[in-house]
């Protein structure tokens, strides 16, 4: 087993402010969404601000920029809850409710037990966007193992399609 977890952060840029009508189907699922990902087999963790999402916390300039982050077991737990859960229909959506922005997700590894700040995770982003994937930024497309790992992983959105 494993002495690391995975940790992701993703972003989007929504179209309107969060309390408007235009976003109001996406808001109103997040408490949804939210529990599916808490019930999912390799869950570890998700960051919450005042209410039970993080759409209040700002890690931008952008005030319509808003994030999500968590921890999971492995890669394979954090894929199959984006890609083979109910999360998948409102993701189906995103286009309804964000702007497309480039490098909107970083994947890193981080020890079991610590759950990343938002610093940390804009931090990883960040270098993501400046640098491609490598071990200490990644993306599903472009896994990279845990540090203490023996073997390399294959793409996640292989074993996810």
């Amino acid at each position: 087993m494993s002495g690391y977890h995975l940790a992701q952060i993703n972003v989007a840029r929504l179209k309107a402010p969060i309390d408007a009508p235009e976003t109001a189907d996406f808001k109103n699922n997040l408490d949804r969404i939210n529990a599916l990902a808490e019930s999912s087999p390799g869950f570890v963790w998700r960051l919450t601000g005042d209410g039970n999402d993080a759409t209040d916390l700002v890690a931008f300039d952008d005030p319509l920029i808003i994030t999500n982050l968590s921890v999971w077991e492995s890669p394979a737990a954090l894929g199959a809850f984006v890609y083979r859960s109910g999360h998948v229909e409102i993701m189906r959506r995103r286009a309804e409710w964000f702007h497309e922005i480039e490098a909107y997700m970083a994947l890193w590894w981080v020890p079991v037990g610590h759950a990343p700040t938002l610093a940390e995770a804009v931090a990883r982003l960040e270098l993501l966007r400046a640098n491609g994937p490598g071990p200490d930024a990644f993306t599903f497309r472009a896994p990279h193992p845990a540090p203490d790992a023996t073997t390399s992983p294959l793409p996640i959105l292989d074993k996810c399609a």
